[in-house]
């Protein structure tokens, strides 16, 4: 198996012993991404809408940066702190997919990294 550590510098860096993604047989595996701006390392305290467009932005930039887009992801998983914010994040997250969308787990979690509302990471499949 091959596997590469994909990592750019438009998307936060780890805050962990982990890559933003790792490329493996046509797979790319995007780690967790909170609304970090990577140009200030801090996370966006706004609305829910404001924190997912940030965290799909960072997801954009590591999926450009391992030769994928957002149509060539297969599955996600959002976690929410309050799942009442569900609406306003499914609106945000229906601007960056398109038909057929990948499939989606949402979970309700208690607290997240750095005091985030949302986090979500993505499996797509390179492009060609």
């Amino acid at each position: 198996m091959e596997k590469k550590a994909i990592n750019t510098d438009k998307a936060p860096k780890a805050i962990g012993p982990y890559s933003q993604a790792v490329k493996a047989n046509g797979l790319i595996f995007v780690s967790g991404q909170i609304p970090i701006d990577p140009n200030t390392n801090d996370v966006i305290k706004g609305t829910i809408a404001e924190q997912t467009r940030q965290v799909l932005k960072n997801i954009g930039s590591i999926l450009d940066a391992a030769g994928s887009n957002f149509q060539h992801v297969v599955k996600t998983t959002v976690y929410l702190v309050d799942l009442k914010e569900f609406g306003d994040m499914n609106q945000v997250y229906g601007e960056f997919f398109t038909a057929p969308f990948p499939a989606r787990a949402t979970v309700a979690v208690s607290s997240l990294p750095k005091g985030a509302d949302i986090e979500i990471d993505a499996v797509a499949v390179t492009k060609g």
